[in-house]
């Protein structure tokens, strides 16, 4: 694996660490603003900020840690799976964001986690007209 394609890894990893770990402090000092949102626009309770803040976080740094990044990784898309939805249900075109954040955090694990790229290779297709080799098994 190149030194580039880790380094990208790296830097695309850290985005959706530092975004979520920043919503998660948000989350937990619990503002005003970020409170009457929570209830208001989404409809959640009040008491859930904390608990989802703390689930925020340890996915988070699940993520980050080498050795937990792929649990890390499969838990991160069913919060912001979560997130989606519920952007969606209120019709808020920001449901998108936690899409790509998702996206981003997979794309980023893929280039840094050779064992990833393993599991899911990416093909090119065939050029037109050159038949494919069968490779031995």
């Amino acid at each position: 694996m190149g030194r580039g394609r880790l380094w990208v890894g790296r830097i695309l990893s850290a985005l959706p660490v530092l975004l979520l770990l920043f919503s998660a402090v948000t989350k937990l000092r619990g503002p005003a603003e970020v409170v009457q949102i929570f209830t208001g626009k989404f409809g959640y309770p009040a008491q859930t900020l904390a608990p989802l803040g703390i689930v925020e976080l340890s996915c988070a740094i699940l993520y980050a840690i080498p050795q937990t990044a792929f649990l890390g990784a499969i838990l991160m898309t069913g919060y912001l799976g979560g997130a989606v939805a519920t952007h969606y249900r209120v019709s808020d075109p920001q449901w998108i964001t936690p899409a790509i954040l998702g996206a981003v955090a997979w794309l980023g694990l893929y280039l840094r986690d050779p064992r990833l790229s393993d599991l899911l290779p990416l093909r090119r297709l065939p050029k037109a007209g050159v038949p494919e080799t069968v490779r031995a098994p």
